[in-house]
């Protein structure tokens, strides 16, 4: 039966006045002042709420008066008359789910009766066992009510108030978004258009694929497609995916140390990261893939965000190979060897809208007195370029871990591949190398998993192309140590290559390893000296010609047919334009620099440079180089300018560089040996974290000198595990297990944050197993450790599960555990929260999900004490159910921004301490709010970089703290004094 029809039965005057009972009654104006700015329908309905009129029984009344009226009137009945009852009962339920809409009287008005009847019929539960007919007429008799209550909202005084100010507003935001659409797009010139297709593509092209380091052996190709080669890795960085403040306001991420991350995903959370990693840990090759993304029409899974973003690749020792300035913004692609001319002006054009990529790739590649030059002139493009993103690599070392968080950069660490990590490589090495290496596959994994020498080495995909070729190569048998393995490689890369393709010699020069070696060392040699990673060809040519002479086997040659069959024979050198030349990676630069180094007896040159970051690998090679007397003067050297040190920091640095250059030597003196483990026993145990971290880099040979749990105090035993769980080998396990039973919670935490980086079982049943879970939180990132807490029956309080477990397993996991602590993320390819109903101890919990999945605070546990309660994304009811958690004493709204509306809701939760928002919201904040609890107030970036601190003081009485980490926060005058403003 259509509306009209439905309309025609019945009196509008007679109905008009009961359908008018739903809603309640208006005051004058446009509703702007008390305690809510909008009326939603929630707070129009008259059947709950603080003016209820009518119960829920006076509403299923109303339905069964307007059907029974319907049904009397004249023809026939418009649906079966045994049907009636479940009719008025389901008009009943639909009425009733005006009061569960999500908007207000203006919104529902612009939607139309049609269109608000179909909100109101999907808000309502679905007819049951009815037939078409009276499904039918229910739509039609939904639509008729619908248009009446519309009719109602129009005439009601404070509607028409109501709209013009909702107009204005929506004028205001559209004009707003308009200017700021204006600014963010480029002006309409086709040729900067054109222009960016022609460069994407060349971007695409020159990057888009990626040597790996022997795979050329017979009839491979010696280049792999980018997005067949690049293994995602993981990052760690203090920046926390949860963020919580305790019981003094201070803000403690739930993890004891750093929290992973994707490398390729860091840009999605952080606008500007300075990313540090190891010699052939992946670095640049992340730069490649995050260009080739940008570049791509249609980027890789998670890679959305970069879709309209243009690429500015800019590696440092390409900019400063003569030492000239560094190029401002319209000669970035020429500086960089794009051979591609621009429209004038167009990267100031692309930066100033926000649409730039910048990627500097290698801070530790320019000299140590250059780095302060190349901060400057980044910080002038920050400074110009508002709005895009940013990223720097460097080597752990090269520049002091605050060197540029003032400019509101996060720092984040590449992390050493996992088991998982390795496997996953050799297998896309060995489906690249073609059907000869397939038999060496499984070997080489089976080798990986239980000899430890050969485990050790496989930390990064440098290190793994050079095993997998190498173990191929000399038919599974692999050489022992580092310096063993790069000799095989240069061997391998210098002559058998060659030979074992039936190249014969296609410049007329045919070279033995060694002569080869002693030239190409000599470039080596220059580049390390001069703190250079690039050299003109000319000038290499010439170091080359002038050393030829005193080569045998290689003076009969002409000199210039020698450098270019060294050029593109060797495998070592290459060129990246076409007058320069480089090492195709630093790692074979600082071998051979260190063999020259030790062949002409340098010891002086090295102990100077030994406080050089750019030297440390350097000295390690010098040392495996060295015979056993030269070996012990250099380790000796390193102890004695760790003596002459002005402070502890460089005394450590040179006393642990000469302990991890022990793993090198081929032979060493036992005094000596013994002198250098002495001294690194004094550092023991280590003072802080970072201290921890560097004493494992000298590797296996610390678990015999670290101490065990009696005698130490709770943060030295903290100290000494961080620095054992870092040395990933499988006798750490029995050390870590001795601190088990070790009562702090700091240090049961490191032990659980370890279990990640060593394999699931054998830890989980030597450590996991023997602690004790009080006030410890599990950290589970995939279903490996899950299963294992499944299996061992543990059931601990606390648990912090990652995307990469599973949602059966989180569900068993949830079912099993009586949860007071519960961290979760979800990935973006299961995304369903599961049920928290049974958790009905939870104080503390945390919903990290997707951006832009939809989630209500509904699905929460109702009835749980909550303390503390992070969520990123917003649920789709906003923050008004979060009324029925008053013992929340901190909140963090990661991405949630919020309205009017929301600050009175927050109001409402009066022991609030600690609050987390984006500092954009402040601008909404009403004058009226006040949070009478709240003492400390974390501001996270949004929109904008800058903001006014003039809301706070009024909105937080009782605040003592800001933190504003990459903020820049004004109008502090307007606080009291004693409110600390930490911003770094």
């Amino acid at each position: 039966m259509e509306p009209a029809l439905i309309g025609a039965r019945l009196a509008s005057a007679a109905i008009s006045p009961l359908l008018k009972k739903l809603l309640v009654s208006d005051d004058p104006g446009a509703g702007l002042t008390g305690k809510a700015p909008k009326v939603r329908l929630s707070g129009l309905v008259s059947f709950h709420g603080e003016k209820r009129t009518l119960t829920e029984k006076d509403v299923r009344k109303l339905a069964r008066t307007l059907v029974e009226r319907t049904v009397d009137g004249p023809g026939e009945a418009p649906f079966p008359a045994d049907e009636t009852e479940a009719v008025i009962h389901t008009l009943g339920r639909t009425l009733l789910a005006l009061g569960d809409l999500d908007m207000d009287d203006v919104q529902a008005v612009r939607l139309g009766d049609t269109a608000l009847a179909r909100r109101l019929r999907a808000a309502a539960p679905a007819p049951d066992g009815l037939s078409t007919d009276s499904v039918r007429y229910l739509e039609s008799m939904t639509e008729w009510a619908c248009l009446h209550i519309l009719e109602f909202f129009t005439q009601r005084s404070t509607f028409t108030a109501r709209s013009l100010v909702e107009q204005s507003r929506d004028q205001t935001e559209l004009l707003a978004k308009t200017d700021e659409l204006i600014r963010r797009t480029p002006r309409a010139d086709t040729r900067d258009a054109e222009f960016e297709r022609r460069y994407l593509a060349h971007l695409a092209k020159k990057h888009g694929r990626l040597t790996i380091y022997g795979v050329d052996l017979h009839d491979s190709p010696d280049r792999w497609p980018l997005d067949m080669a690049y293994l995602s890795l993981e990052t760690t960085g203090w920046e926390s995916e949860i963020v919580l403040v305790d019981e003094r306001g201070n803000l403690i991420p739930p993890e004891r140390e750093h929290a992973p991350l994707r490398a390729d995903l860091a840009l999605t959370r952080h606008d500007k990261v300075l990313l540090r990693g190891l010699a052939g840990s992946g670095k640049t090759t992340l730069v490649q893939w995050l260009t080739v993304s940008a570049a791509a029409e249609g980027q890789p899974e998670g890679m959305a965000y970069l879709a309209g973003r243009i690429p500015f690749v800019l590696p440092l020792r390409t900019l400063t190979r003569h030492g000239e300035r560094l190029p401002a913004p319209d000669h970035f692609l020429s500086a960089a060897g794009c051979p591609l001319t621009p429209p004038e002006g167009w990267a100031d054009r692309v930066l100033a809208a926000g649409r730039g990529l910048v990627l500097v790739d290698g801070i530790d590649e320019i000299p140590e007195a250059e780095r302060g030059r190349a901060r400057d002139w980044l910080r002038g493009l920050l400074d110009a370029y508002d709005g895009n993103r940013w990223l720097v690599t460097s080597r752990p070392t090269a520049v002091r871990d605050d060197w540029l968080a003032p400019d509101g950069f996060t720092e984040l660490t590449l992390a050493p591949m996992s088991r998982a990590d390795v496997a996953t490589f050799v297998r896309r090495w060995h489906r690249a190398a073609g059907p000869e290496a397939q038999p060496y596959e499984q070997p080489l994994l089976d080798a990986l998993r239980t000899t430890e020498h050969v485990a050790q080495l496989a930390t990064n995909p440098l290190m793994c192309g050079l095993i997998c070729a190498l173990h191929r190569d000399r038919r599974s048998h692999l050489p022992r140590g580092r310096k063993a393995l790069y000799e095989a490689a240069l061997s391998m890369l210098l002559t058998r290559r060659d030979r074992e393709r039936d190249m014969g010699a296609p410049y007329g020069i045919t070279l033995d390893e060694a002569p080869q070696i002693q030239l190409i060392q000599r470039l080596a040699y220059w580049l390390t000296l001069n703190g250079r990673l690039q050299m003109d060809r000319a000038h290499a040519e010439a170091m080359i010609a002038e050393a030829v002479p005193a080569v045998v086997e290689a003076s009969g040659h002409e000199p210039g047919r020698i450098f270019t069959h060294l050029l593109h024979r060797s495998g070592l050198l290459r060129e990246p334009t076409a007058d320069t030349i480089d090492f195709v990676h630093r790692t074979f630069q600082d071998y051979l620099a260190a063999k020259a180094l030790v062949d002409h007896w340098d010891i002086g040159v090295l102990v100077r440079h030994a406080t050089d970051d750019q030297w440390e690998d350097v000295i390690r090679m010098a040392v495996g180089h060295a015979r056993p007397r030269e070996c012990a003067e250099i380790l000796r050297e390193l102890l004695r300018a760790a003596d002459r040190a002005e402070d502890r920091e460089t005394s450590l640095r040179l006393t642990l560089l000469a302990a991890t250059a022990l793993e090198h030597a081929t032979e060493v003196p036992p005094a000596v040996r013994e002198e250098v483990l002495s001294r690194t026993a004094e550092v023991i145990p280590p003072r802080d974290p970072d201290e921890a971290r560097e004493l494992a880099l000298v590797g296996r040979l610390v678990l015999d000198l670290l101490p065990g749990p009696e005698g130490l105090s709770d943060e030295e035993a903290q100290m000494v595990v961080i620095a054992a769980s870092h040395i990933t080998v499988d006798a750490a396990i029995p050390y870590l297990s001795r601190f088990a039973s070790h009562p702090a919670l700091e240090v049961r935490s490191q032990l659980v944050w370890a279990w990640r980086r060593f394999e699931a079982r054998p830890y989980a049943e030597a450590v996991v197993a023997r602690l004790d879970p009080t006030d410890l939180h599990f950290v589970l990132q995939d279903d490996l450790r899950a299963d294992e807490v499944l299996r061992l029956g543990l059931a601990p309080e606390g648990l912090q599960i990652g995307r990469g477990v599973s949602s059966t397993r989180v569900s068993a996991l949830i079912a099993r555990c009586d949860l007071r602590q519960l961290y979760l993320t979800r990935g973006a390819e299961d995304v369903a929260l599961p049920a928290l109903d049974s958790l009905g101890r939870l104080e503390a919990l945390s919903v990290n999900l997707p951006h832009q999945t939809p989630w209500r605070l509904g699905d929460l546990p109702a009835t749980a004490p909550l303390k503390e309660l992070y969520f990123a994304s917003p649920p789709q009811e906003g923050t008004r159910g979060l009324a029925r958690y008053q013992d929340l004493r901190h909140l963090t709204l990661g991405l949630v921004r919020l309205t009017p509306d929301s600050w009175r809701d927050l109001a409402a939760l009066t022991h609030l301490a600690g609050l987390t928002v984006e500092a954009d919201s402040l601008d909404s904040c009403p004058a009226d709010v006040v949070l009478p609890a709240v003492v400390t107030l974390h501001l996270l970036p949004g929109s904008r970089s800058s903001h006014s601190l003039e809301p706070v003081a009024a909105a937080f009485p009782a605040l003592r703290k800001i933190i504003g980490r990459g903020l820049v926060l004004h109008g502090a005058e307007h606080l009291p004094p004693d409110i600390e403003i930490a911003l770094s």
